[in-house]
């Protein structure tokens, strides 16, 4: 009975043994989809850092010095092949180990009304078969490109593209609207924030889900409360959402994928500098919020700049 008490014992607390996790790739922005930006890979250290000589050089051939162009991309690594953004937002594939060309996506090409932003990162996503997905923002425009030859996956959205002008609730045609950081996955749904304008005439800054075969959307979560949603009444102005924009999620999330649970900053409301016009606590701006990945529902936020 004893040897079989502590065998029991044993089993629980092997059973309970934390498992740690082991962050030897970065096939996420940040790294991972904790956003932590950390690896655990122990080869290059500050022994030796100083030590390290260019491997290759891979030149994009689109730096525009006199508008001060700039590489923000957080590459990342998928078996073997690095993807990333140039200055003028095309999406290159190279092999990692030599530097070589795989393709190139020009997103200038496709006779849009294109603007330029800067591209902090793209977001990778694969069935674990054939189906194989790059997702990134140029101009205004989510794209979802075909991995493994630089084509549009033209099934997604409009043949492979979402202005992302739409579904915003309200006419924001002539606004900006784009997102500088990448999106997120949580399981068949790729979820995004946005970058708009910091003036008066500012889109809204709502977050959205869309299915990652089709483009649809699949929810929306109103940063500046709508009638009837939590938040509305901390607006004074009960036409609000109608007029003001901002309270997006411009710098990117963190996901707990484990409870599903995504965290979201957002940053102020429209215009940043003046609130005269948008009177009360001005729920969800400058606040972080921790929504139900798969619904989109609100779990709990917090703000951190009351207004």
């Amino acid at each position: 009975m004893k040897y079989f008490f502590l065998l029991s014992l044993l089993f629980l607390i092997t059973a309970c043994k934390h498992t740690e996790k082991k962050y030897t790739t970065w096939n996420n922005y940040g790294g991972s989809k904790e956003n932590i930006h950390y690896s655990s890979l122990t080869e290059i250290d500050t022994s030796n850092v100083s030590q390290l000589q260019p491997a290759w050089i891979f030149n994009t051939g689109d730096a525009d010095t006199v508008n001060n162009s700039q590489i923000q991309c957080n590459p990342v690594i998928i078996d073997s092949i690095m993807y990333f953004t140039s200055p003028t937002l095309k999406l290159f594939a190279v092999h990692a180990a030599t530097g070589k060309k795989i393709w190139e996506f020009d997103p200038d090409s496709m006779s849009l009304n294109f603007v330029l932003n800067n591209s902090r990162g793209i977001t990778y996503w694969t069935d674990g078969k054939n189906d194989k997905r790059i997702f990134y923002v140029a101009s205004s425009y989510l794209q979802c490109i075909d991995a493994t030859n630089g084509h549009l996956v033209k099934s997604f959205g409009d043949s492979g593209s979402i202005d992302l002008h739409n579904d915003l609730g309200r006419e924001v045609a002539d606004l900006f609207v784009t997102a500088t950081s990448p999106g997120i996955i949580y399981k068949d749904l790729y979820i995004l924030g946005s970058r708009v304008d910091e003036g008066a005439a500012a889109a809204p800054g709502h977050i959205r889900a869309f299915d990652i075969r089709t483009g649809k959307m699949r929810w929306i979560f109103h940063t500046i409360p709508q009638p009837g949603e939590d938040g509305y009444e901390t607006w004074e102005d009960p036409e609000a959402y109608k007029h003001i924009g901002g309270a997006n999620s411009w710098s990117g999330f963190t996901l707990d994928e484990e409870s599903g649970i995504l965290f979201a900053p957002t940053g102020s409301a429209s215009y940043d500098f003046y609130g005269g016009k948008r009177k009360g606590q001005n729920l969800f701006a400058n606040c972080l919020l921790a929504l139900d990945a798969a619904t989109g529902k609100r779990k709990w936020h917090f703000q951190f700049i009351h207004h």
